[in-house]
């Protein structure tokens, strides 16, 4: 079947084929990915601009070749992996359809071979599930821009735990902010996957959409950056009862006995995590620029990068819905809601992880007190 993305045709396998959202017998396509693809395109646009020079940009796993695709009618110099055969032949001949075939070098390679041989400016890792198996190859094998797809969410977030602690490295926790966690795990590993080779890797985009993180994390060689980067790791502890949470920053984690505000002693310790930014304010502006109306979401990006260049660097989010049916009341209108956490003096922001999403530097008891009839 013939798909149109960004102004590029190219054929997929039909879903009675095998090809599906999931992973299927047949070459892996996955059309509500086609909003994380068109940020995807904006993020390069815009990091042109950013760093002219770069040039080179490798999909690691590119079944279809879509993605490749995309960045190489963007001028990109590409080069697509996949160790599928089907998959390498269906993206040579999307590439040769598209006349993109001299902008596309289609190989059938295992990715981490590949980027431990090679250097590319932009490596993008868009598995099916954890991004975790090509992680150290990539941060080995990118000279710019590492972007990173993760759809494993359940582990990320802590409902499959075992999971996440495997291959995390981390303590995922499922609290109410779980798209959140899962993001800031996945930040976490990737960090410190980066540092181990002195690269500091600090996230310039980040979202969480449709059960997937999406992050963009930008290299710097010197151990030193390596260094600050790791020093904005550390530790949520939440408490299950009274929903009031704490950062702490470090890789060394103290873990209260009791939650500090209503003495239950159900505090759970998530980490380490990232609790730094997830975006830089001015790049993500420079990407909603570059969001064009021939994209298929180009409204949802639109409003998508919106919210999370606004938002608040607080390492965690609230959900209105579940305080106010902590406390037995009704939910106001969010704006309505916002707005009284501003007048009793707390900055306070959508966040972007759902309708009822905020962040704000006001604790439970304050957000109560300030939001209450």
């Amino acid at each position: 079947m013939r798909v149109t993305e960004g102004g590029v045709e190219f054929q997929v396998p039909d879903a009675r084929d095998g090809a599906s959202e999931g992973r299927g017998d047949g070459v892996f396509y996955n059309p509500t990915q086609e909003l994380n693809r068109d940020v995807t395109v904006a993020v390069l646009r815009a990091y042109r601009d950013r760093e002219p020079r770069a040039d080179s940009y490798l999909d690691a796993t590119t079944a279809s070749g879509v993605r490749a695709l995309r960045a190489a009618n963007e001028g990109w110099d590409v080069t697509a992996a996949d160790t599928d055969p089907d998959a390498v032949a269906l993206a040579r001949e999307n590439a040769a359809a598209a006349g993109l075939a001299a902008d596309v070098t289609v190989t059938e390679r295992n990715a981490n071979a590949l980027m431990h041989e090679s250097v590319f400016d932009v490596v993008d890792l868009d598995p099916f599930g954890t991004p975790i198996p090509f992680a150290d190859a990539a941060f080995v094998g990118a000279r710019d821009l590492v972007c990173v797809t993760a759809t494993d969410t359940a582990p990320l977030c802590g409902a499959h735990f075992e999971s996440g602690v495997r291959s995390y490295g981390a303590i995922p926790r499922n609290t109410e902010y779980h798209p959140e966690m899962g993001l800031r795990v996945l930040l976490s590993a990737m960090v410190r996957t980066a540092a181990r080779y002195d690269i500091a890797a600090r996230p310039v985009c980040s979202h969480v959409s449709r059960h997937y993180a999406r992050t963009y994390l930008e290299l710097d060689g010197r151990a030193t950056r390596a260094d600050e980067c790791i020093d904005e790791l550390g530790y949520v502890h939440h408490c299950e009862d009274c929903l009031a949470r704490d950062a702490e920053w470090g890789l060394i984690t103290h873990p209260p006995a009791e939650c500090p505000a209503c003495g239950s002693n159900r505090v759970v310790t998530a980490g380490p995590l990232w609790l730094g930014a997830i975006r830089d304010r001015e790049f993500v502006a420079a990407v909603r620029d570059a969001v064009d109306d021939d994209m298929g979401e180009a409204d949802r990006a639109r409003r998508l990068l919106e919210t999370v260049e606004t938002e608040l660097d607080e390492p965690t989010h609230y959900d209105q819905h579940r305080l106010c049916k902590q406390w037995g009341r009704s939910a106001n209108a969010m704006d309505e809601f916002l707005g009284d956490l501003r007048a009793a003096g707390h900055d306070a922001s959508r966040a972007h992880y759902g309708g009822t999403t905020f962040k704000t530097d006001a604790d439970v008891e304050a957000i109560r007190v300030a939001t209450a009839d």
